[in-house]
């Protein structure tokens, strides 16, 4: 392309970026979803914020699709979805534990406890607060009933009595990798310990899960990644339609010789004419800084190579292979298609760049809500 000026008017958008949230593409990858796990219900994960993509913008449309039950970590994550939904219909549940201090906000906003060990049984116990369900940990030694205190239920299953227990539940720790050993070993442990308890749906899988087939499904899948249009595992191909993009104005084009450098730290130096595009997005709008010299955009169909380091506002690319008219105001698109490469190039996953997205770029939500 032609040398580009030094300067170039401000953008008709703005001269920040906007976060483009397409509703009818997690309306797809709900359906799809759907489909992978014929027999059992299709929950939907939609903790931090539906990882911070807006879950009032979003359980609505998933709602409206047929989801019936939602995952929340913390009981005011619970209370802002049921607003979200209007006091409607819908199972929430918290996945964090119960707090007897926060039984107010079970019962008003009606949100299921997920038990995590004995002493929250108990505290739940003495003041029931509506549904409930029990996380039995089969492995990962994080959060769920330990196996002296599965033991100890199993042998006492009267401290259930009298409760409105619904789910029985557990959490997979591999499953982004269809081939490790823990997979089954913890779906065995799992059908093991649920024949032992109290009658209740089941509950093993994420979007993880899901896709290691009908013996992972039981009753409920509850997928969160998937939904937003991306696997956990970044080297494999997936089903899932993209979401989100972020797409940041240029501000400025400029030509660039041999010898020039670019950014903080004058850490990348021309080795040939280049045009350089300076773009309104940085790691203050979520784009990680370490994707400084490695990460892309795209322009049009074309790649465009970061050049130097992401700074907080803006991030410089390399435009000089692009067929597109570069000019000030046009989109450098991040993420979309590309947000399971980006995440690999910044060493990290996709559930780290959607919640890490910030406020700061202007919402916009497409499709239905």
């Amino acid at each position: 392309m032609a040398d580009a000026p030094r300067a170039a008017t401000a953008p008709p958008f703005g001269r920040g970026a906007r976060l483009v949230i397409d509703r009818d593409a997690l309306a797809r990858n709900y359906q799809t979803l759907r489909r992978l796990a014929a027999g059992a219900e299709t929950g939907a994960s939609i903790k931090a914020d539906a990882y911070g993509l807006g879950a009032s913008a979003l359980a609505p449309r998933l709602l409206r699709e047929g989801c019936r039950s939602f995952f929340v970590a913390t009981p005011e994550e619970g209370a802002d979805l049921r607003r979200a939904l209007r006091g409607g219909e819908g199972d929430i549940w918290v996945l964090n534990g119960y707090d007897p201090a926060a039984r107010r906000l079970y019962v008003d906003h009606r949100l299921g406890a997920v038990l995590n060990q004995a002493s929250e049984l108990a505290g739940f116990a003495a003041s029931p607060a509506g549904a409930c369900a029990l996380h039995l940990d089969t492995g990962m030694n994080r959060l769920g009933f330990s196996s002296g205190e599965i033991e100890a239920l199993i042998a006492d299953p009267g401290v259930l009595a009298g409760l409105d227990l619904r789910l029985v539940m557990s959490h997979l720790a591999c499953s982004e990798d269809a081939a490790h050993p823990m997979n089954a070993a913890q779906r065995d442990r799992f059908t093991a310990l649920a024949a032992r308890l109290p009658a209740a749906r089941l509950s093993l899988s994420n979007t993880g899960g899901v896709m290691l087939g009908a013996d992972y499904h039981f009753d409920l899948v509850r997928p969160g990644i998937g939904l937003y249009g991306a696997s956990a595992d970044t080297h494999a191909s997936h089903p899932f339609a993209p979401v989100v993009r972020l797409e940041a104005p240029i501000l400025q084009v400029r030509a660039l010789k041999a010898g020039d450098s670019v950014g903080y730290g004058a850490s990348f130096t021309a080795q040939r004419a280049m045009i350089a595009a300076t773009a309104a997005a940085g790691y203050g709008d979520g784009l990680p800084r370490a994707l400084s010299g490695k990460g892309f955009a795209r322009i049009g169909d074309t790649r465009a190579p970061i050049l130097g380091r992401v700074s907080m506002d803006l991030v410089v690319l390399d435009v000089s292979d692009c067929e597109a008219d570069v000019r000030a105001g046009a989109p450098a698109v991040f993420l979309g298609a590309d947000l399971a490469e980006t995440a690999r190039l910044a060493d990290t996953l996709p559930y780290e760049l959607l919640t890490g997205l910030t406020q700061r770029p202007a919402r916009v939500y497409e499709g239905a809500p």
